[in-house]
């Protein structure tokens, strides 16, 4: 089932998820509409708070940028209770994002290039792994969601006064964009 995409200004993309136990209530089914979902918006990533659930769960598929990334033909994976624990600052990278939930917005936001990572996959297993190049980019910005983040939260606060007319936009349900979203109610 296709859910709608909470859009910026939702109470709930600002709370810290919280980790989930094997017995989540129909855990696969959510996981598989959040796959449906980020089909459906021609995204790469997707965590549970942009559909309301504040729990520590995200998806990934990078196999649409394998033109550009032949490294990530096929790339698809659900992330449980994942956490970042460690940023390698040696190396950082500027690179344009965008979100679903903040529709017609792009910013350059700087990060490290390199990341340590703890997550579990489908069935529980547990991951520990140092994570490099772009997947490291599109975890931080998916993870940033878990803990109640944004990627306009790493921009300067010149670039955040420039977006402001934007934001506000987006809070008042002024936007188009051509996948199915929850707005803030007024």
């Amino acid at each position: 089932m296709i859910l709608p995409i909470y859009i910026y200004g939702q109470p709930v993309l600002r709370k810290v998820a919280e980790d989930i136990t094997p017995d989540y209530p129909e855990l696969k089914q959510l996981i598989a509409d959040m796959w449906e979902t980020l089909a459906e918006s021609e995204g790469i990533g997707l965590a549970a708070p942009q559909i309301g659930r504040a729990i520590r769960l995200s998806v990934i598929d990078l196999d649409p940028l394998a033109e550009d990334y032949p490294e990530y033909k096929d790339f698809r994976r659900a992330y449980i209770n994942p956490h970042i624990v460690e940023y390698d600052d040696s190396q950082t990278s500027s690179s344009e994002e965008g979100c679903l939930s903040l529709p017609a917005i792009h910013e350059k936001v700087v990060r490290p290039t390199r990341i340590r990572v703890q997550w579990m996959d489908e069935d529980f297993r547990q991951h520990d792994e140092w994570i490099e190049g772009y997947l490291a980019r599109v975890m931080q910005h998916e993870f940033d969601h878990l803990d109640g983040k944004m990627f306009i939260d790493h921009i300067s606060p010149l670039r955040r006064q420039l977006i402001k007319n934007k934001l506000k936009a987006l809070t008042l349900g002024r936007y188009r964009c051509g996948y199915r979203t929850k707005p803030v109610k007024r």
